[in-house]
């Protein structure tokens, strides 16, 4: 898979009831973010809690889902 690219949180969520195969992740948050070009990926973020509007950066693929990190400023 190639690299999605950077964008901004366009909405967000903290997962406490996943599907089965995230249970031990719990809580996560999940995101819609609004990539360079105005296309919208769903994609998890990891380190400190984002909020819509938040720039962040993309940071790996795990298991074909992608992980961001918002943006220390």
């Amino acid at each position: 898979m190639s690299n999605p690219g950077n964008g901004i949180v366009y909405t967000e969520t903290v997962v406490y009831s996943p599907p089965e195969a995230y249970v031990n992740d719990v809580p996560y948050q999940l995101a819609i973010v609004e990539l360079e070009g105005g296309r919208r990926l769903t994609g998890r973020i990891e380190g400190d809690r984002a909020q819509i509007g938040d720039r962040v950066s993309f940071v790996e693929f795990r298991n074909e889902v992608p992980f961001f990190r918002k943006d220390i400023q």
